[in-house]
């Protein structure tokens, strides 16, 4: 059995693999078709003009939802193995809100564009990147409240360093964007896809890019920490069938029936 097909490991595996290839691949077809230039431009650049725009807006929606199953596997097996620790117990459903918000906002990054509805997408970013943070936060806690009885130290450590790389990344980019839009270079910069080094801000536009790439690398690279806390779990769905058809029959006549339990492995 390799590596990846134990437990639910594919899932971190294929989240993580799958946002990247969206990223690169939105890039290459921009880079191809020359809508942006090479050196590092925003990542919602590359999904601004069709047809790169289709394929990042598809990608990203199958990676929110990777990213839900995620952070719902995540959430109950924290819960299985603190079943009596209520500190615990309460950070954990704290973290899974925040894990679906933030994936609600990657859907809507991926199916509002920066350059067509711009605060919006900004909306979608803040709610993907800032309240993503607060859930690794959340979790780098719940992995220092667990150690040494579930996980050793290590894990923690490295959580927190993911954390540590994403937060600078957030401030730097935050930083670099407000300098940049803030009217000292230009109007309508949100719209400019094409970047010589001899434009005012530029500096600034370089450093919000290199940023935000760096934001995105951290947040997806926390999720690699799970891949071994999967190896060690499974899920299994129960379907209780209440009677033999699936006609609406009065309760008198179903008083009888047997409760049929079919068991399945996800």
């Amino acid at each position: 059995m390799w590596w990846f097909q134990q437990g639910l490991s594919v899932l971190p595996v294929a989240l993580v693999v799958w946002s990247a290839a969206s990223f690169v691949f939105s890039y290459i077809t921009a880079i191809v078709l020359h809508h942006v230039d090479p050196l590092v431009p925003y990542i919602s650049d590359t999904g601004t003009i069709p047809p790169e725009r289709c394929l990042f807006g598809i990608m990203l929606n199958i990676s929110a939802f990777l990213g839900m199953a995620t952070m719902y596997v995540r959430y109950k097996q924290v819960y299985a193995l603190n079943p009596e620790k209520s500190k615990i117990i309460k950070l954990n459903k704290i973290g899974l809100m925040l894990g679906l918000m933030s994936c609600f906002g990657l859907c809507i990054i991926a199916n509002f564009q920066k350059c067509i509805l711009y605060y919006i997408h900004v909306v979608g970013a803040c709610l993907t990147f800032g309240v993503g943070a607060i859930y690794m936060l959340v979790q780098t806690v719940l992995s220092y409240l667990m150690q040494p009885e579930v996980h050793s130290k290590d894990v923690f450590w490295i959580r927190l360093t993911m954390l540590l790389w994403c937060c600078s990344s957030i401030v730097s980019m935050f930083v670099s964007s407000v300098v940049l839009y803030s009217g000292l270079y230009g109007m309508n910069l949100v719209q400019k896809l094409h970047w010589d080094p001899r434009d005012k801000g530029y500096t600034a536009h370089i450093i919000s890019t290199v940023s935000e790439w760096s934001l995105a690398f951290s947040f997806l690279s926390f999720f690699l920490t799970y891949i071994r806390d999967f190896q060690k779990i499974s899920l299994r769905a129960v379907v209780s069938l209440h009677g033999r058809t699936l006609y609406n029959t009065p309760q008198s006549f179903v008083s009888d029936e047997q409760t049929l339990l079919i068991a399945g492995s996800i």
